[in-house]
């Protein structure tokens, strides 16, 4: 006859079993959410002509390099012409700011409520002085003026 084994603290060998919390998994996702963000910030894709992503290069902006505004021509695309603008504007440029704002103001038909200031970081604006011509660019805000545009292109139209 067998005796059965009356240890109180059997022996018995089984794998331990690992509970994950939902207040770990919580952390887990905020933390993942939280570094893709940053990540996103410090790196962004961007499109090449290729339409291929890439990671970390500049878009590029082709520039016309003129010196003088005598070598303008009618018709012809200054700045960067690789990014479609939302904003457009036709008008006469002169030098100049509506209330300190701007460096150029763009005369438009329909008087001197109809004025915009101008900035640009792409675009000699002085070469453009006293042309008809339309820009096209991003609108700023601006508490002292009622329409403020960085310019990205310019085009001769006169």
């Amino acid at each position: 006859m067998e005796i059965p084994n009356l240890n109180p603290n059997p022996q018995v060998t089984s794998r331990p079993v690992f509970k994950i919390s939902l207040t770990v998994i919580f952390l887990l996702l905020i933390f993942s959410l939280a570094t893709g963000f940053w990540l996103s910030r410090l790196m962004p894709f961007s499109k090449n002509s290729s339409n291929k992503l890439t990671l970390g290069q500049p878009q590029s902006i082709s520039t016309d390099t003129i010196s003088s505004a005598s070598q303008i021509q009618i018709d012809k695309l200054y700045g960067d012409t690789n990014t479609t603008f939302k904003d457009s504007a036709t008008g006469t440029i002169e030098k100049g700011s509506i209330n300190g704002v701007g460096t150029h103001i763009l005369n438009r038909s329909g008087g001197a409520s109809q004025r915009a200031s101008l900035t640009s970081s792409v675009v000699d604006l002085d070469l453009f002085i006293g042309r008809k011509v339309e820009v096209k660019g991003e609108t700023n805000s601006s508490p002292k003026t009622a329409w403020l545009m960085d310019v990205g292109s310019v085009k001769v139209l006169e």
